[in-house]
């Protein structure tokens, strides 16, 4: 028996999740104490000769108490916020016309599977008991998928209110020093990745509750229902990742061609017109569509767990504890994450430049640490000593340590992934500088380089995730690498925190930049910026290592819910499947590269067109019209991201139907393969290109001194390089880990349909 009881159980879960959310808040409250607005009281004490509130004095500025740069701040912050919020809201609306149609299919799909008979149905694990209908699953599947797709959407758009709230805020802390600055963007991010972990594990967790008032017994009919919560979570963060992506570099494209190569103004210069819009894509991009994505992994990976966990052991012995398993992983990471944190905002102060990117990383290693310790309590507290797993039509025997290991494999996976990505990344090292190094020539050998760096830095991560594969599947069959991506994912909380902090100090540069602020403003933001890409850079191979383990995760709960009993490469039907899949990943990829393309050729255009028309604009006289550009961003994205949407949804449906489960399971397996290596590939070589430039631009080494100043030939050439990398990074490479993980959970949900009616051109024959 396990140690914890069912009671506790239901009590841990939900007041770890709690926790997590009043610990947002509480970071919420500091970064909020940040004032952005004038305060004339400051002025009296400042004339008095007293020294007012320390706030608003700027030792730097040689204490001139600055209102029009804090003004200035307020309204470019706005403009932001205002930007994001109704390019949201338009991408809500479409995309909640798609949601409601999505449903109606689900319940359809579903529904026909016993032709909506309301009649109850023998039990597949016990024949004689009576489990409910197929009805009940098609109507419960598509109410989770709409809680998902709820989730992701709150999840998103909280995240993005909190980075344009505190955006500014870092930008005036930076006046005072570096590690204020860092902290209130830190803080901010931390707000973002509780929030998402805790909110995900908690509706997740009443959902749950809830459909258990009706199912009873019939565990696995509930679990099976559950799936939809994984589909809505993940095919949110489809729409918000390819859109947001597709906005956000348009923008950036645009602004930096323009901007930088033609006309040698700095970044961010409130001259160019396309800067504001540039701002606005990393918050719907990077934040908003990050937050949903990684709460779309979170969420499947639970779903792929209690799924197989259902049909085992914990589910025929109704093992309330056993079987919320998954869920206590994650609530424990809420609390590890909780007192990682306060590490980097409480127990250490950062005092220089250098210190920024060592006290990031030690935030992972911290938490991993603590997390292998923290998995360790939960599996002996909470797991018989051995039970059986449910593995491809025989129960297989598993002891409490096997799964342990299982969930540890994962967690430390996560960290080598992250660690070479920073490795293949960060310009602190050789792969990078070699790349700057090679703007010398030009760009073309820039972008050699940059390609091949990111072709290389696929094979230790794959390696990882191969050996994490094998070692899980030994162990625990595919509910070890169910677990295992959960161990991956149980310090999402810090790892979102990391990966928001990058926008949030891109931002804050922005802002002063835009502001007028003085030159060693603009480097610390700068510092903060640098470190924020790496960063960025080691979330995105998470999310992809995470989206590799669940997409298995997935198959294996696919082939078991479709009744294979085995997937054979070397018959037809399967090897066609492969080919297929390992396709897409690639029509995929053209079809969001092709988007920001074109997106960015109207944006080109269009600031061309404003630098040459409006009189005064490049002495900095006249104002540019920036409202065009966010236009042209938004219309773009709004109309692009259909077609790639609809690709990765209508797929598993087609081939399903028409061709049937095996020939579909031969396209996930396809698709996982190809897409894991072009998502490394792509978002590193464009994380390198990028950090090549910034490499050159800071002139912090000799070496780069010999490169740059700003403007100089291997400058315009790692400028050329960035911008072929932004839609690597930003749009195709990311929007990839969500094809693999969706086309298998969807597949997932439309089981039971497809091993009834599915294969009706192999049928016609």
């Amino acid at each position: 028996m396990a140690l914890l009881s069912d009671l506790g159980t239901e009590i841990a879960i939900p007041v770890c999740a709690v926790i997590g959310i009043i610990f947002s808040l509480v970071q919420w409250f500091f970064v909020s104490r940040v004032k952005v607005s004038v305060d004339r009281s400051g002025d009296a004490a400042v004339k008095n000769g007293k020294n007012g509130n320390a706030d608003y004095l700027i030792e730097e500025e040689e204490g001139i108490n600055d209102h029009n740069v804090v003004a200035k701040c307020a309204e470019i912050q706005n403009a932001i916020s205002e930007g994001a919020t109704s390019f949201l809201f338009t991408e809500y609306q479409y995309v909640g016309i798609f949601m409601v149609a999505f449903a109606i299919l689900i319940f359809l799909f579903l529904g026909s599977v016993e032709g909506f008979s309301t009649s109850f149905r023998p039990c597949t694990y016990d024949q004689e008991k009576l489990c409910k209908p197929a009805l009940a699953t098609a109507i419960f599947s598509t109410v989770s998928f709409l809680l998902g797709a709820i989730t992701s959407v709150v999840s998103g758009f909280l995240g993005m209110k909190i980075a344009t709230y505190a955006n500014a805020r870092t930008t005036l802390e930076a006046r005072k020093g570096v590690g204020k600055a860092f902290i209130v963007a830190f803080r901010s991010g931390a707000v973002m990745g509780f929030l998402l972990a805790a909110n995900g594990l908690l509706v997740l967790y009443i959902t749950i509750n809830l459909f258990k008032i009706y199912y009873g017994d019939d565990w696995e009919g509930l679990f099976e229902a559950i799936t939809g919560y994984g589909l809505g979570g993940s095919s949110m963060a489809l729409f918000g990742r390819v859109g947001g992506g597709i906005y956000t570099k348009a923008a950036d494209v645009g602004a930096d061609l323009v901007g930088k190569v033609e006309r040698n103004i700095p970044e961010d210069d409130p001259r160019n017109p396309a800067v504001i819009a540039d701002n606005v894509g990393d918050n719907v991009g990077d934040i908003a569509g990050m937050g949903s994505d990684l709460f779309g992994s979170y969420a499947e990976a639970s779903c792929a767990a209690l799924v197989v966990a259902s049909i085992s052991s914990f589910g025929i012995s109704h093992d309330f504890t056993g079987m919320c398993y998954p869920l206590l992983i994650s609530s424990m990471g809420i609390l590890v994450c909780l007192i990682t944190t306060l590490f980097a905002t409480d127990f250490f102060e950062i005092k220089a430049v250098k210190e920024i990117e060592p006290a990031l990383k030690k935030q992972l290693i911290i938490s991993t640490i603590f997390m292998t310790i923290g998995i360790a309590i939960v599996t002996w507290t909470c797991l018989p000593s051995s039970f059986t797993i449910f593995n491809f039509g025989v129960q297989k025997d598993v002891k409490n340590w096997q799964l342990f290991l299982c969930v540890c494999v994962g967690l430390w996976a996560g960290l080598i992934i992250g660690f070479v990505t920073e490795y293949y990344t960060s310009n602190a090292y050789s792969p990078v500088q070699d790349v700057a190094d090679s703007c010398r020539t030009g760009a073309a050998t820039n972008v050699i380089f940059g390609l091949a760096l990111g072709y290389k830095s696929v094979i230790i991560p794959i390696f990882a995730i191969a050996a994490s594969i094998f070692v899980s599947f030994t162990f625990a069959a595919m509910y070890g690498i169910a677990v295992a991506a959960l161990g991956m994912l149980s310090t999402i909380a810090t790892g979102l925190a990391i990966d928001a902090y990058g926008p949030i100090s891109d931002n804050a540069g922005g802002i002063a930049e835009m502001a007028g602020m003085s030159h060693r403003i603009r480097e610390r933001t700068d510092a903060l910026d640098a470190a924020g890409n790496t960063t960025a850079a080691i979330g995105k191979g998470f999310a992809i290592g995470s989206a590799a383990l669940v997409s298995l995760a997935l198959f294996g709960a696919f082939v078991s819910r479709a009744g294979i009993s085995s997937v054979d490469v070397l018959t037809p039907k399967v090897f066609i499947g492969l080919l297929v899949g390992a396709m897409l990943p690639y029509w995929f990829s053209a079809m969001t590269m092709k988007s920001v393309g074109s997106a960015a050729l109207k944006m080109v255009e269009e600031v061309r067109r404003q630098f040459n028309t409006i009189p005064g604009l490049m002495e900095g006289i006249a104002k540019p019209d920036y409202a065009t550009c966010v236009k042209i961003s938004t219309d773009a994205s709004i109309k692009e991201m259909i077609p790639p949407g609809a690709l990765v949804m209508l797929t598993p449906l087609i081939v399903g139907t028409f061709f049937g489960v095996e020939t579909l399971s031969g396209v996930l397996a396809g698709s996982l393969v190809s897409g894991v290596q072009i998502a490394i590939s792509a978002s590193n070589t464009g994380g390198a290109w990028d950090n090549a430039k910034k490499y050159i631009e800071a002139g912090a080494s000799e070496h780069a001194q010999t490169l740059g100043p700003k403007g100089s030939e291997p400058h315009k050439a790692a400028v050329i390089g960035d911008t072929i990398g932004d839609p690597l990074k930003d749009t195709s490479g990311p929007s990839l880990n969500i094809l693999i993980k969706l086309m298998a959970v969807e597949s997932l949900v439309f089981a039971p349909f497809f091993a009834t009616h599915g294969g009706l051109l192999f049928k016609l024959f």
